[in-house]
């Protein structure tokens, strides 16, 4: 299928709805719990991408999984980590204290590409790292009970970290001649996670109900977005994707506020709104000076 700009940039809003869903469904969920999520999620993307891949790159993706080298599991075991770590936090904390704190991705990443590629970071970007810190601090700052959240959070963490590791891996490969494919990586990454939750999941407790909605999640805010998001990418350019991408946090709120009645406090819309509006106004900066 060939995408115009203006079709990649409402395909991509797509994507973030349909990435946002997460955090309202699983405040539906009636009695699965922590890791049996995330086994149930990562099952059902399995499921979902063994159908999707084929139909879509036909069995050269698997062709693709074997001669991948380790740059191409290294970026799978990534994904592992992010598809674990965000729903064992979702049932720790707020679905808003998750997506704000997902939201420091670009930064960690920037970090990252200056440790292991050099890549040289602007001061702009240092000064939004820093109004996003302070963000952070304020939004767990004017919580009273700490605690409560502080598991989640660190948990919520780990997305960021894996995500800004993949993207170290893959640029650092495609620097070196390697051009590696994420899809089958997204693959690996969910039997990675569907393996390593199973014995984490005993004994089961999810009703039909709950599988019913884990497969939704599997399927609708997984598979197929991933798959839109990389036909996405051909055609915007990254800071187009890192701004459209934000609107999964705006989303994933309301839909928790609306959706399951989670109101976010104070703290947290003040401290999310500081975040989101440092990574706005670097990349926007970023993207006019490049232009």
């Amino acid at each position: 299928m060939k995408l115009t700009h203006s079709k990649a940039v409402f395909l991509m809003i797509l994507v973030t709805m349909m990435w946002s869903i997460a955090g309202v469904v699983t405040r539906h969920l009636e009695s699965a719990r922590s890791f049996e999520v995330t086994f149930w999620r990562s099952f059902f993307t399995v499921v979902s991408l063994l159908v999707i891949l084929p139909l879509w790159q036909g069995r050269a993706v698997f062709t693709k999984i074997r001669n991948g080298g380790s740059a191409l599991w290294i970026s799978g075991f990534c994904w592992s980590v992010m598809f674990t770590a965000f729903m064992v936090a979702l049932t720790l904390t707020t679905v808003a204290n998750v997506l704000v704190t997902m939201a420091v991705s670009p930064f960690i990443t920037a970090l990252l590409a200056r440790a292991f590629i050099g890549h040289r970071i602007p001061g702009r970007t240092w000064l939004a790292i820093a109004m996003a810190g302070a963000g952070i601090a304020w939004m767990y700052g004017g919580q009273m009970d700490l605690s409560s959240h502080l598991g989640g959070t660190l948990v919520a963490l780990m997305v960021p970290l894996a995500s800004a590791s993949n993207w170290t891996v893959v640029q650092h490969s495609r620097a070196h001649g390697k051009n590696i494919d994420l899809v089958p990586a997204v693959l690996v990454g969910a039997v990675i996670s569907t393996l390593a939750t199973l014995p984490l999941s005993f004994p089961f407790s999810a009703t039909a109900h709950d599988i019913g909605l884990l497969a939704l999640l599997g399927l609708v805010q997984l598979a197929i977005p991933c798959v839109l998001s990389v036909m996405c990418a051909g055609v915007l350019k990254a800071p187009e994707v890192a701004l459209l991408a934000l609107l999964e946090v705006i989303f994933g709120i309301l839909l928790a506020w609306f959706g399951a009645g989670e109101v976010p406090g104070a703290s947290v819309l003040t401290g999310g709104a500081l975040v989101i509006g440092a990574l706005v106004v670097n990349e926007l900066v970023g993207w006019r000076q490049r232009a």
